[in-house]
C-alpha cells in the first residue's frame, strides 16, 4: 500500500488500472428478453477486438470520483485567464450551448431528407450569409472543419481555379508572420512555399512582394492581423501587386476578433477567407475540438466550392451537387453542425453592434495589457497592437532566466501560462491575448504578477528555474518526454 499522506483534500488519482478489483462493473443491464448466442456465431472472428488484458474493472461510483477528480485538476477558460496568443480562449456564453443541446437539434440524424430538414438548411444558409457580410465576401462553405482544413479548400479551389484558366502555378508567397498551418497547407496542396520576411515594424513590405510576384505564383497567404498581433497595414497594396500577376490573396482569419464589424476583408482586396468559428464565435475549443473553420469567397471562385452547395428557391432551400467545377466534397455530411449551431446563435445574440463592440474591446483589453508590461518585459515591436501583444525575455536574459521559467511561474500564482516560442520571428516569445472577455480587474491581476515574476528574476531566480512548486507536478523533462514518449501502459512498468 502506497504511503497516505496529510495533504487534507488534495488526494493523488492513480491510473485507472491501478484501481478496482476483479468482477467490479460500473454499469447493470435489463436481463435479456431474446435468445442469447456467442459472438463468434455471428460475427468473423477477425473483426471481434481481443480481449485487453489487464483492462481496469470498476464500480460506477469509483469510475465517477476517477473522472472527477482529474476534471478538478484541469485547468480551462471557466476556472480563470486563459492568455493564450492566437487561439482567442475567451468565455463563451452558455446559453449558445443550451440551444446546442436542444432536443431537435441534438437528435438530428444526418441522412434526414431535405425536405425533413428545412430549419436546418435554412439556418446554415443563414449563418453563411452573416459570415460573408462580416467578411465582405460573396459566398461561404461550411463544410471545413477547423481552420486549416479551410485553408486547405482554399489551396485547392484556388489551384482549381487557375487549372481552369489553363495556368500550373508552382509557388505560394507566406509571410513569416503567418501561422504555420499557412505553410503546411501549400505543401499538402501541392505548393512550393516562398518565405516573405516581415520588416522592422513587423508587416509585410509590399516592395518585397513585388519582388518575389510572378507569373509561378499563385497566391499569397496572409495572417491578418499576423501573429505579432499588428495589422497589416500594407494588405490592399500587396492585393494590388497579386492581384496584377494573375494570383489570388488568401486570408487566415483566425484572429478575426480583432477586426469583425470595424473592417471587411473583401474591400481589403482578399479572395478568400477562412473564419474559426471555433474561436471567435463562441465555441469552446482545445483538447483536439471539435472545430469549423468556414470558407468564405470573391465571385470569381464560387464554381469552385466545395459539394454540395445549400441554395433557396423561393422558399424551399436545398443542397445543390450539380457544380462540375466543385472541387469536391472536402466534410462528411455538411461540416461540425452542433459549432455551426453555437455560432448562429452567437451572431444573433450579439447582433452588429455587439460584434463590433466585442472586437474593440478585445483590442482595448490587448493594448493595456501591452502597455501594462512595457517596463518589466521587452517589447520589439512597440506600437499599438491589436488582439495580442508579443513580449520577449530579453531583460531577464542576464539573469539566466528563460520564457519557459516565467511561464512555469505563472503557475504558482493560479494563471494558464501565455503562448510561449511563438512566433518564430521573436526569440524568447511571450505572447499574450486577453480577449474581450476579460474585465480589467482580472487584466490588472496578471499584469500585477507579471511585474511580480519579472521582480523575482532580478532578485531570486532560482526559484524561477525551479517552478512550478505549488502543484500536484512539478516541471517535467520535456526533453525526454519528447524523445522517449511512454505511449503504452504496462502493468510491470507503471512508474
Amino acid at each position: 500500500m502506497k504511503d497516505i499522506k496529510d495533504t487534507g483534500l488534495l488526494q493523488d488519482e492513480p491510473l485507472i488500472f491501478e484501481q478496482g478489483g476483479e468482477g467490479r462493473k460500473g454499469y447493470s443491464l435489463p436481463r435479456w428478453d431474446v435468445e442469447q448466442v456467442k459472438e463468434e456465431e455471428r460475427i468473423p472472428s477477425h473483426l471481434l477486438r481481443k480481449e485487453l488484458e489487464g483492462f481496469p474493472q470498476l464500480s460506477e461510483v469509483e469510475v465517477v470520483r476517477h473522472y472527477t477528480r482529474l476534471s478538478q485538476w484541469n485547468f480551462g477558460v471557466d476556472s480563470g485567464f486563459y492568455p493564450l496568443g492566437s487561439c482567442t480562449m475567451k468565455y463563451n456564453p452558455k446559453m449558445n450551448e443550451e440551444v446546442a443541446r436542444m432536443r431537435g437539434f441534438a437528435h438530428l440524424h444526418p441522412y434526414q431528407p431535405e425536405s425533413l430538414v428545412q430549419g436546418i438548411l435554412k439556418l446554415m444558409h443563414g449563418l453563411e450569409g452573416y459570415l460573408a457580410e462580416i467578411t465582405g465576401m460573396d459566398r461561404v462553405t461550411l463544410q471545413p472543419a477547423a481552420g486549416a482544413h479551410g485553408e486547405l479548400t482554399g489551396m485547392m479551389m484556388i489551384r482549381a481555379a487557375l487549372q481552369a484558366r489553363g495556368e500550373k502555378r508552382k509557388k505560394v508567397l507566406v509571410p513569416d508572420t503567418a501561422h504555420g498551418t499557412n505553410c503546411s497547407t501549400s505543401a499538402v496542396a501541392s505548393y512550393q512555399m516562398v518565405e516573405i520576411k516581415s520588416n522592422e515594424k513587423g508587416v509585410i513590405p509590399p516592395g518585397k512582394v513585388a519582388e518575389l510576384m510572378n507569373e509561378e505564383v499563385s497566391a499569397i497567404m496572409v495572417t491578418h492581423p499576423n501573429t505579432l498581433g499588428l495589422f497589416e497595414e500594407h494588405l490592399a497594396e500587396i492585393a494590388e501587386i497579386v492581384h496584377r500577376k494573375g494570383g489570388f490573396v488568401y486570408c487566415d482569419g483566425a484572429n478575426l476578433n480583432a477586426l469583425m464589424g470595424i473592417a471587411r476583408l473583401g474591400n481589403l482586396g482578399v479572395d478568400m477567407v477562412h473564419l474559426n468559428l471555433h474561436k471567435t464565435f463562441s465555441t469552446p475549443h482545445g483538447g483536439g475540438g471539435p472545430g469549423s473553420g468556414p470558407l468564405a469567397v470573391k465571385e470569381e471562385l464560387i464554381p469552385f466550392l466545395p459539394v454540395p452547395v445549400i441554395e433557396k428557391e423561393g422558399e424551399t432551400f436545398r443542397f445543390d451537387y450539380n457544380r462540375p467545377k466543385s472541387i469536391g466534397r472536402m466534410k462528411a455530411f455538411y461540416g461540425n453542425f452542433g459549432v455551426l449551431l453555437k455560432a448562429y446563435a452567437y451572431i444573433l445574440s450579439m447582433g452588429a453592434e455587439g460584434l463590433k463592440r466585442a472586437s474593440e474591446m478585445a483590442v482595448l483589453n490587448a493594448n493595456y495589457l501591452m502597455t501594462g508590461l512595457k517596463g518589466s518585459y521587452y517589447l520589439p515591436y512597440d506600437r499599438p497592437c491589436m488582439h495580442e501583444c508579443v513580449f520577449t525575455d530579453r531583460y531577464q536574459e542576464k539573469d539566466h532566466v528563460s520564457t519557459l521559467d516565467i511561464a512555469k511561474r505563472l503557475i504558482d500564482y493560479g494563471f494558464h501560462p501565455p503562448t510561449i516560442y511563438f512566433p518564430l520571428v521573436v526569440k524568447g516569445a511571450l505572447m499574450m491575448e486577453p480577449t474581450e472577455t476579460e474585465s480589467k480587474e482580472g487584466l490588472d491581476r496578471f499584469i500585477e504578477t507579471m511585474i511580480i515574476i519579472a521582480k523575482e528574476a532580478e532578485e531570486n531566480s532560482d526559484l524561477l528555474r525551479q517552478a512550478p512548486r505549488k502543484v500536484k507536478v512539478r516541471r517535467l523533462d520535456e526533453v525526454l518526454a519528447a524523445r522517449k514518449p511512454k505511449l503504452k501502459w504496462n502493468r510491470d512498468q507503471s512508474q
